[in-house]
C-alpha cells in the first residue's frame, strides 16, 4: 500500500465543527514519513483543532485519518504517537515531580498498573539530560518556569520513543536558549526517521526550522516542501494580508 510506504499520516475529507460552525473544512492532507513539518496560519485558522482531531481528542463531522501502515485505530497506535500540548492547556498544579511526568511517556509500554523498571528510570533520566533538565528531576512540576515545563513535556514525549510526534506551539513562551534546544531536538528526531508535526506561529523561522510546511485557514491552502510552497502568494491566500507580515518572511 502506498500509504504504508510513504506517509506517516493521511487525512481525507476531514471536517470539524464546534456546535454547527465549521472550524476545519474538507481537509485533505498527506504527511510524508520522516518530515519536520510546520502547520501555520492565522489565529482561529484551526491549527490546534487539526492536531486534536488527528489525535482523536475531537470528533470530526466527516472524514478519515490513517496513520502508519494505513491504520485508523488510534488505540492500537498510542505508543507510536507522541503529543506535546500547548503549555497553557495543562494544569500545572497537579502533584507530580519532573521525573514522574517524564515517566508518563513510558506508560504505554508499561501499562498503568506496573511500576517503572530500572531501564524506564534510566530512560527518563537520559531524556531529561537531553533537554537540559536532569538536575530538576525531583522538583515539583508546578515550581518550574514556563520554558522549563515545556522542556519536561518534550522529555516525556521523547521517553515514549514514538514514530510520529505532534507538538502544539512548543516555542510559545520559551526563552531563546530553550528554543534553540528544542529545534536541535526536533532536527535530531527527523534525522532518526521520525515524523514531527509542529503548530508554529513565527513565519520568519519556518525556512530555518522546517523542511515541510502546511498553510491552513479553515482549509488547506498549500502543503509541501518549504522551498516550494512557502512564498508570498500562498501567504497572502492564508493570511488575507500583505505588506509588513509578508515582507518579514521574504
Amino acid at each position: 500500500m502506498e500509504t504504508a510506504q510513504k506517509y506517516a499520516v493521511e487525512i481525507q475529507d476531514l471536517t470539524v465543527a464546534y456546535d454547527t460552525k465549521p472550524v476545519l473544512w474538507d481537509i485533505d492532507l498527506k504527511i510524508p514519513k520522516g518530515t519536520l513539518m510546520a502547520v501555520v496560519g492565522p489565529n482561529g485558522a484551526g491549527k490546534t483543532t487539526l492536531i486534536k482531531a488527528l489525535l482523536g481528542l475531537l470528533k470530526p463531522v466527516t472524514g478519515a485519518v490513517h496513520f502508519m501502515d494505513g491504520n485508523d485505530r488510534l488505540k492500537t497506535l498510542k505508543q507510536r504517537i507522541g503529543y506535546v500540548p500547548q503549555s497553557g492547556s495543562v494544569d500545572w498544579d497537579f502533584p507530580a515531580t519532573v521525573q514522574d511526568v517524564v515517566l508518563m511517556g513510558c506508560y504505554g509500554k508499561l501499562g498503568w498498573i506496573r511500576r517503572p523498571r530500572k531501564k524506564d528510570m534510566e530512560l527518563a533520566g537520559q531524556m531529561l539530560a537531553k533537554v537540559g533538565m536532569a538536575e530538576y528531576a525531583s522538583r515539583q512540576i508546578s515550581q518550574l518556569s514556563g520554558g522549563q515545563q515545556q522542556r519536561v513535556f518534550l522529555a516525556r514525549a521523547l521517553a515514549q520513543e514514538a514514530d510520529v510526534y505532534f507538538m502544539d506551539e512548543p516555542f510559545k513562551g520559551v526563552d531563546a536558549q530553550t528554543e534553540r534546544a528544542i529545534v536541535a531536538l526536533l532536527k535530531e528526531l527527523k534525522d532518526q526517521g521520525k515524523t514531527v508535526v509542529v503548530v508554529h506561529h513565527d513565519l520568519q523561522t519556518v525556512p530555518d526550522y522546517f523542511d515541510w510546511v502546511t498553510l491552513i485557514n479553515l482549509r488547506v491552502v498549500a502543503s509541501g516542501p518549504v522551498e516550494d510552497v512557502f512564498h508570498e502568494e500562498n501567504l497572502k491566500k492564508t493570511y488575507h494580508s500583505s505588506g509588513a507580515l509578508l515582507r518579514s518572511v521574504g
